[in-house]
């Protein structure tokens, strides 16, 4: 209407637009309430769609739940399926393995008992074996044993060597062959383990060449004899009566007081040592004191130094070695014996941590390594020997083996040990004109210090400590050294000092003392090497002395008396010399 052109009057248009605004009023109010029903309806439907999808999401929820219960249900039939299998599984699987168990401890039983009844038959066919060799090696022995009697048979019969055609040394020159090879062959079975029936053959067929040589020379000798039968009669006598002779005098020489004459038997025992043992003695001493002399240049050496240090590690040298002599075990001995040996041998020794030759010095071998060698080893007596008796043995086995390789030890330690102990000689000093007290008090062993002489106890500790190593080193030797030569200061010494000490007036405590000490240690060799001589002198303790001993001995003085008559008296009932204890064996030196 407005887009007309037809002029309207400003009322008319007015009330057009009015009436044209409240149409558009109309229309809106119309259009808003259409809109709202729409929205409405909308909105209902909005909700009832809501209350459909809620109802079915409810339902699908229901449903999952159901569905995962079922499968939750479905998983534990499967997972209790499976462990139900797994169960019978591992029971099946346990089963064999019990029965693989039960059958393999069933093959480890009749193996172990193959196994030990193998080891019970090996153990056998050893044992059997062993026996035989033992058989065969007492065999050996045996043949060996007669093989040394048949061979001593041939020796003597040398007296016959200047009858008329006859010549007997082809048959000691071939018995001492056969001798030789069966023991090398003896010494080789014996180092291989166990001899072998051809070794026994062997040594037999050695045996009967041996008894037919014997059966040859006798009807040799036998053939000879006719001519000078009488002459040998003669002869045997004469040896006979020589023979008897020399046991006489050996009966003199050896036997205690009770052989001797009975003149001197009136007289009492002697007070004094015989006249050439106090020589032999003399000759000791003037040898330490000129071995002392010798060395006097490095004994003051005050302002040298270098000379100083020299004699300080040669002292060492010597002196530290004795002090680690034990009986923990041989190779340990060995070791110490070795030291001693090299040092005076020359060669070089490491002595803490420094190397010391004795060419260092002049004078260090022949006079001052030795001289304080042996008195290290009387120190050595007199101070753990006293405390530990069963350690002379290792002390004496060593020492016995460097006096034999070097003998002027040897001479030295004596002139030490009859020094410190006269007693060993053994001989009573007498006290001189115008010598004092406390000189007099050393003469006789004791030591004094600041005119304080030392107690009794101690002193026969001391001395019975010297005695037991003297009476230990007459009857060792160093096992491993060469014993074709004499021992340098054998039992005949050891006897020697038994019948001069039985020929001596007794003194109170120090006698008896001795006596026990040497018995106990040196009491079972003597017996071995002089039998009834020993028995003898045993017997003369027994009977005569300890009643000479008892006479001097006052009451508060029996305890050494005492002990030795027991002792004594318990060897004669046995007739039998106990082994000394701390008696080095052979299984020791294996150690």
């Amino acid at each position: 209407l407005l887009e007309t052109n037809e002029e309207v009057p400003p009322a008319d248009l007015s009330s057009k637009v009015a009436k044209v605004e409240g149409c558009i009023r109309m229309y809106e109010e119309m259009h808003r309430l259409k809109a709202r029903e729409r929205l409405r309806e909308r909105q209902e439907k909005l909700e009832q769609m809501v209350r459909a999808a809620h109802a079915q999401a409810s339902e699908q929820l229901k449903r999952f739940d159901e569905l995962r219960e079922l499968k939750r249900r479905q998983e534990f039939q499967e997972l209790q399926e499976v462990m139900e299998k797994s169960s019978k599984e591992a029971q099946r699987q346990q089963e064999k393995l019990k029965e693989e168990h039960r059958h393999r401890a069933k093959m480890l039983d009749l193996k172990l008992r193959e196994a030990e009844q193998q080891r019970q038959r090996q153990e056998e066919l050893e044992r059997l074996h062993r026996k035989e060799g033992q058989e065969r090696l007492r065999r050996l022995y045996s043949i060996q044993e007669e093989l040394l009697q048949l061979n001593q048979q041939i020796d003597p019969n040398y007296r016959h060597k200047d009858l008329p055609r006859i010549d007997l040394s082809a048959y000691s020159n071939r018995g001492n062959q056969i001798c030789g090879l069966v023991s090398g062959l003896i010494r080789s079975a014996s180092e291989g383990g166990i001899p072998t029936p051809a070794d026994v053959a062997s040594t037999e067929r050695a045996l009967q060449e041996m008894r037919g040589l014997i059966s040859s020379m006798q009807q040799e000798i036998t053939a000879a004899l006719g001519e000078r039968k009488r002459r040998d009669e003669e002869e045997k006598k004469q040896k006979q009566e020589e023979l008897e002779k020399e046991e006489q005098m050996e009966t003199q020489t050896y036997a205690p007081a009770q052989h001797l004459g009975g003149e001197q038997q009136k007289e009492g025992l002697q007070v004094t040592t015989e006249e050439s043992i106090m020589q032999w003695y003399q000759q000791l001493q003037d040898a330490a004191e000129q071995c002392a002399a010798a060395f006097s240049e490095i004994g003051n050496c005050r302002g040298n130094a270098e000379v100083k240090k020299i004699k300080t590690n040669l002292q060492k040298a010597a002196t530290i070695p004795v002090s680690q002599i034990s009986s923990i075990s041989g190779s340990q001995l060995r070791e110490v014996f070795d030291k001693i040996h090299n040092l005076l041998s020359g060669k070089p020794v490491q002595t803490e941590g420094q190397t010391v030759l004795v060419t260092q010095h002049p004078q260090g071998l022949e006079f001052f390594v030795c001289y304080k060698l042996a008195e290290k080893f009387v120190r050595h007596g007199e101070g753990e020997v006293s405390f530990h008796q069963d350690s002379a043995f290792p002390v004496a086995v060593v020492l016995s083996g460097i006096w034999e390789l070097h003998p002027r030890v040897g001479v030295i330690f004596l002139a030490h040990l009859h020094k410190r102990c006269p007693y060993a000689v053994p001989f009573y000093p007498a006290r001189k004109e115008g010598t004092s007290t406390e000189e007099y008090q050393r003469m006789l062993g004791y030591e004094v210090h600041d005119s304080r002489v030392e107690e009794q106890d101690h002193f026969l500790k001391r001395m019975s400590g010297m005695i037991r190593l003297y009476a230990a080193i007459i009857q060792l030797r160093w096992p491993f050294g060469n014993k074709q030569g004499a021992h340098p200061h054998g039992l005949s010494y050891g006897w020697r000092w038994l019948a001069q000490m039985l020929n001596l007036e007794p003194l109170a405590d120090v006698t008896p003392m001795l006596l026990l000490d040497f018995l106990e240690v040196c009491g079972n060799a003597l017996m071995k090497q002089y039998g009834i001589q020993f028995w003898k002198a045993m017997l003369f303790i027994q009977k005569s002395y300890i009643p000479r001993i008892e006479a001097v001995t006052s009451s508060g003085q029996m305890g050494c008396l005492s002990r030795l008559k027991n002792f004594v008296q318990k060897c004669l009932q046995a007739e039998e010399m106990p082994l000394p204890k701390g008696i080095l064996t052979p299984s020791f030196w294996r150690t």
